[in-house]
């Protein structure tokens, strides 16, 4: 894929303990499946309604995926559309802006 960027959905409490850890090990459902999710631009409308419905203070991360190389795992999901999944920790340095979730 030639996306180079993707985004990871956190709560405010996952974006405060990021931001001070400057690491991200992956919320429950990430640590679960052995990789933190990601959603490209036109996944991310589907990936909160689905996952993240009625939360507020959620955060938005853009994540440029070309600073993780080979970590980078472009794999099959929802409806047989790919979407990148990270095998390692996400370093901060990575996110290069971040959003409130409207």
């Amino acid at each position: 894929m030639t996306v180079r960027f993707a985004y990871k959905v956190l709560t405010a409490t996952q974006w405060a303990d990021f931001v001070r850890d400057g690491v991200f090990r992956g919320a429950p459902v990430d640590l679960t499946d052995g990789y933190i999710h990601l959603s490209t631009a036109e996944q991310l409308p589907e990936t909160i309604d689905k996952h993240f419905k009625n939360q507020s203070g959620l955060m938005i991360a853009e994540v440029d995926l070309a600073a993780l190389g080979d970590k980078v795992r472009w794999e099959e999901s929802r409806g047989g559309a790919l979407f990148p999944h990270i095998y390692a920790a996400l370093p901060l340095l990575a996110v290069q802006s971040v959003r409130k979730a409207d």
